[in-house]
């Protein structure tokens, strides 16, 4: 009992010290694995990168403790982040607080809902996500995330826009541009680096050898260039007009942001208390104010991105720095630093005495020291109704690829998975996380792979894995600030590479070729969406749901005769002849309220299609349930064919649908000499009397009878 409820206390069954050196060497060197991987993700997900780190943090290690996987590595992972910043767009701008904060809590409700999917043994409901819904999404996914990245490469800034395509097209007119060849150079370089190594030796952990080659690199150099500089050193009118109205732009919407907070509040309290005309012009108001910040969004997006196309260059001015000049109004004759400056721009106004002006690359920069405080995050109930669906969605497709990863590794290692204990495990990783200010996080591949081969005994190697992550915020934070951000560019796109399988569609399609259409059309949707991932997946879930519902309400009847080989198979699939006499129908499915009908239609369509019918065998077999209206078609089925002058009997009745019609006393209704165990019983007993005076020269069912007697 105890161990149901604390299940790492089965590791230390006959554990050795061995065992111990061996997950220590494996948790180091997942961790070394981890820490770069972590911050490149926490980016992609719109946090900071050292929110990378606090995610590895607890998650890895409470996964292992309370999971079933001993090899299993937790932590942040691609998928996982790509929707959460999907999720929280539409609440917060990516990387301040307020986002941070819906970060934190939708990794609660993640853990919450795992946890509680877990502990009432429902991991089943993951199969709603279908593998061709799953294998258009990863692979739309993949490119979406190594896409996304490509502002990082070649070091230029764009705004989001409304879908995902839409951003990249700004982001290659941006480097077409401006491309900052040093930042390209980083991520170049670390590309190189990793694919080398890992052609070379699998083993050496090449992400952690690009981050230390090209960090050291950056230093070295002074990749990073950022001055502040008052807006006088700025020679040029059309910038000065550009901060002006960039500015005037974020203080009216700020104001309007406060505006339309206060009216959320009324317009809540007018719908609660039932007040129609108070709810009608607190949504009238609303509409107003969103209508001016929507123009004003626009007008600073017009702002900001004609500041950010703006290349300067820096003419020094002996003692008083350098002054700024638009790179085709340098006056004549003056000398340049040799640098390209740009204007660091974001969503928040300009100080005029402060502008930042970027010369180089840009890199993580500081890390805050030491551990994350632990505390409860506080709940925004408005935060949650939108986060919910989000939520679901994570859940289920963190812990698909968490159990997938699971699965796999468990049938190289000959151990006992448990699903729902892995969803309990992976709950309170993302509930405890959250306490720690981690993000979602769910089950790495590539990090479980390093730690399988590694020979990770146990899953203490997670918890090494975590201590090692400890080690560093105390003591190595430093030595990551000039880390470029070309660089967790490259990690990400080289960790995606894999999620890519274009073999999945084929796979899908040769075993049925609407799984391959749905994950076409999974892949699509997910692609057009972007960033709103969610409706590629609910497109993918609506198509599967709509499929099964299909097959479900039109099951294959068929027509069996017998073969050359003496089987009963599908007469028109076979090419077979049949019976003039005797009809043998297969249903291969349950009948129940949905397709009962379609049994009778297509009952009545062998009865009008066969004028010398005179019995009807129903092959039972592939009747696995039955519910009342099931019941009362075959009720009434039995009625409408012996007045057509046809009898009916059953065949392979299983005992649950047996039971059921024993419960409604259909037996004696058809008859307890017209149920049959077997479909050569029926034939043989059904034969002789079917075919009295019958004008069938050669009757295919007639061997059987021979072989029966005989």
């Amino acid at each position: 009992m105890l161990a149901k409820v604390f299940p790492f206390i089965e590791w230390f069954k006959d554990y050795k010290f061995g065992a111990f050196k061996i997950d220590a060497i494996a948790g180091l060197t997942v961790a070394l694995v981890l820490i770069p991987q972590s911050m490149a993700y926490a980016q992609l997900a719109g946090m900071p990168a050292y929110y990378g780190l606090y995610a590895s943090f607890l998650p890895p290690m409470i996964a292992a403790l309370f999971g079933s996987s001993r090899q299993l590595a937790t932590g942040p992972v691609a998928i996982v982040s790509l929707m959460t910043a999907a999720s929280l767009e539409p609440l917060a701008t990516a990387g301040s607080e307020g986002y941070i904060a819906y970060a934190i809590i939708l990794a609660l409700m993640v853990g919450i809902f795992q946890l509680a999917l877990g502990v009432l043994k429902l991991g089943l409901v993951v199969n709603f996500l279908s593998h061709p819904v799953v294998n258009g999404f990863t692979n739309a996914a993949a490119i979406i995330i190594a896409s996304s990245q490509l502002s990082k490469m070649f070091g230029v800034y764009v705004d989001q826009a409304e879908h995902h395509y839409e951003t990249i097209w700004r982001v290659i007119q941006a480097a077409g541009h401006y491309t900052h060849w040093p930042t390209l150079f980083m991520g170049v370089l670390a590309f190189g680096i990793m694919y080398g190594l890992k052609m070379l030796n699998p083993r050496i952990p090449n992400v952690l050898v690009a981050v230390v080659v090209t960090t050291l690199i950056s230093w070295a150099i002074g990749f990073q260039h950022d001055i502040k500089v008052d807006r006088s050193q700025i020679e040029s009118q059309e910038v000065q007009g550009l901060i002006d109205s960039f500015n005037a732009a974020t203080s009216d919407i700020a104001a309007l942001a406060k505006q339309r907070t206060e009216v959320s509040a009324v317009l809540t309290e007018a719908a609660k208390s039932g007040d129609t005309l108070g709810t009608i012009d607190a949504q009238h108001d609303m509409d107003i104010i969103n209508a001016k910040i929507n123009r004003l969004k626009e007008e600073s997006h017009v702002a900001r991105e004609r500041m950010r196309y703006i290349i300067f260059r820096g003419v020094p001015q002996g003692d008083q720095g350098l002054r700024f000049y638009p790179s085709e109004a340098v006056p004549a004759g003056a000398e340049t630093d040799g640098r390209r400056w740009h204007i660091k721009v974001g969503n928040a106004s300009i100080p005029t005495d402060a502008v930042a002006m970027m010369g180089g690359g840009a890199v993580v920069g500081t890390i805050p020291k030491g551990v994350p405080t632990l505390s409860i995050p506080k709940i925004d109930w408005t935060a949650v109704g939108h986060l919910f669906p989000f939520a679901v969605i994570i859940s289920l497709l963190g812990f698909m690829e968490a159990i997938s990863i699971a699965k796999a590794m468990a049938a190289k290692t000959g151990q006992r998975l448990d699903p729902n204990q892995e969803l309990i495990g992976q709950g309170l990783a993302n509930i405890l996380g959250a306490i720690g200010k981690s993000y979602p996080t769910s089950g790495s591949f590539s990090r479980s792979a390093v730690n399988l081969q590694a020979g990770a005994v146990t899953g203490l190697s997670s918890v090494f894995t975590s201590m090692t992550v400890v080690i560093v915020l105390l003591f190595f934070t430093p030595l990551l600030y000039h880390l470029p951000q070309s660089v967790l560019a490259a990690v990400i796109m080289m960790a995606v590479i894999g999620l890519v399988n274009v073999s999945g569609f084929v796979h899908a399609w040769h075993a049925k070729w609407y799984d391959g259409v749905i994950s076409i059309i999974s892949f699509l949707a997910t692609l057009v969406f972007a960033p709103h991932l969610d409706k590629g997946i609910m497109i993918g879930v609506v198509l599967s749901l709509g499929v099964f519902l299909y097959n479900s309400m039109r099951p294959k009847v068929v027509s069996l005769a017998r073969a050359a080989d003496d089987a009963l198979r599908c007469a028109s699939t076979h090419g077979l002849k049949e019976c003039e006499y005797i009809a043998m129908v297969r249903f291969d499915g349950p009948l129940f309220f949905a397709n009962s009908s379609y049994l009778e239609d297509k009952m009545m369509e062998i009865l009008r299609n066969k004028k010398k019918l005179r019995h009807i065998i129903l092959v039972a077999n592939g009747i696995n349930d039955i519910d009342a209206s099931g019941e009362e078609t075959l009720s009434l089925l039995i009625d409408r064919l012996r007045s057509a002058g046809v009898d009916i009997s059953l065949s392979g009745v299983n005992e649950a649908v047996l039971r059921v019609l024993r419960n409604t006393h259909l037996p004696e209704k058809i008859g307890e000499d017209h149920l049959f165990p077997t479909m050569e019983k029926a034939i043989a007993a059904v034969h002789p009397q079917a075919h009295k005076e019958s004008s069938e020269p050669t009757c295919p069912l007639l061997t059987v009878c021979h072989l029966v007697e005989n």
